[in-house]
């Protein structure tokens, strides 16, 4: 009963998402990136690793977490608003800076989120192999490449929104299952305890999970599609609904967590961890997983192109852009291990967030608001020298 429940509920939702009327929805289709972005490899990992370094306060935890990617998130739409044109001078070098970081960060990420697809795809089958992993994640680089180039924005829109209306299909079963299983439960932390680490660690391993939940950036190089009042609503719209689903999520765990096993946290934990909820879960959440892993990568690459226009001034196109960062991905899954770079990426992101920070404080007149860019610039900076990559 509770199989046939959770697969009918994802079924209602995923119908819902791709109702005509919602697909056609510019809120919607600019809403879409930044969440496929927010909610992908990251979400069903955060879960035990936040039980590691935070045991019953895990949900307080990612609260805070979300609450400093929202006020990145504020600073992000003032930049939108007040400083996508006229920059100059020390602003304006930043400001290309920032950019050549977040491009950096955006080709290693799209690359590594195609990588772990394949690898997950391949784990359980007899072709599992590194080779074959390669060559898989190759052949999906180059699809994503192919229909960016043919169809441009809106054709990787279209993946973007099925893949990220499965996606949250099944996280809201996921999330219904949850609240059965515990209602069920007596004792909702009694066994949930932290790792062992210093104090220092934990906070250091905190400040890395911020991009788990990175992503709402992509809404700033949309500006080809869609107006700047658009993005910025659609942004805070990605923000607020990723930060319940994330929160309401670490909360519901807290009884399930209770039965992990000790070692490194991973994605198949919490797969694992499912099935004591419903048998029928595991198989949604592999699914989720793969969908994840996609519409993560497409976001990054729909970023990646809008930059790319924005920073040559028009003279590089987002659609011809698709492609050239498509192959730069490739070659990085062919000549790296991805594990050892990925770090690179989480340092670029939080480098550009805070000079994106510094931009919103020069761009603003003073007083309390200038005061806030500062103190987030100055977050983002330490975040970027100290924080312990959660990849």
């Amino acid at each position: 009963m509770t199989d046939a429940f959770l697969l009918v509920l994802a079924a209602l939702a995923f119908g819902a998402m791709m109702l005509p009327r919602l697909r056609r929805s510019a809120l919607w289709r600019a809403t879409v990136t930044p969440l496929a972005s927010i909610i992908g490899s990251g979400f069903l990992v955060v879960a035990p690793l936040l039980a590691d370094v935070a045991g019953p306060w895990a949900p307080v935890a990612m609260l805070g977490i979300v609450a400093l990617a929202h006020a990145i998130g504020w600073v992000m739409r003032f930049n939108i608003c007040h400083a996508e044109q006229g920059l100059s001078g020390a602003a304006l070098a930043l400001q290309r800076l920032a950019n050549v970081a977040l491009t950096v960060a955006y080709v290693i990420s799209v690359a590594f989120y195609i990588r772990l697809l394949a690898s997950f795809a391949l784990s359980l089958s007899p072709l599992d192999s590194p080779l074959n992993e390669t060559l898989l994640a190759t052949a999906v680089l180059a699809l994503i490449g192919l229909i960016g180039w043919a169809r441009g924005l809106h054709g990787l829109e279209m993946m973007e929104t099925v893949s990220v209306s499965l996606k949250l299909a099944i996280i809201l079963a996921l999330l219904a299952g949850l609240a059965l299983f515990d209602a069920g439960q007596r004792d909702w932390i009694g066994g949930l305890e932290p790792g062992e680490m210093d104090a220092l660690t934990r906070v250091r391993m905190l400040a890395g999970m911020l991009l788990v939940v990175q992503g709402f950036e992509t809404s700033r190089y949309l500006g080809a599609a869609y107006p700047a009042g658009l993005r910025a609503r659609s942004m805070r719209l990605a923000q607020i609904g990723s930060g319940a689903i994330y929160v309401v999520f670490m909360l519901l765990m807290l009884p399930l967590l209770q039965n992990l096993q000790s070692g490194p946290p991973d994605e198949t934990a919490i797969i694992t961890l499912s099935g004591l909820v419903a048998p029928v879960l595991p198989l949604m959440l592999i699914l989720a997983a793969f969908m994840s892993q996609l519409s993560a990568a497409i976001a990054d690459t729909v970023g990646a192109g809008g930059l790319a226009e924005e920073e040559t001034r028009g003279r590089l196109r987002a659609r011809p852009a698709y492609p050239l960062l498509i192959v730069l991905a490739i070659a990085l899954i062919w000549a790296f291990d991805l594990f050892q770079v990925i770090s690179i990426a989480s340092r670029a992101f939080a480098f550009y967030y805070m000079a994106q920070a510094l931009i919103a404080a020069h761009q603003s007149r003073g007083g309390p608001r200038r005061a806030g860019f500062l103190a987030v610039a100055a977050g983002m900076a330490l975040i970027a020298a100290f924080a312990l990559p959660v990849e």
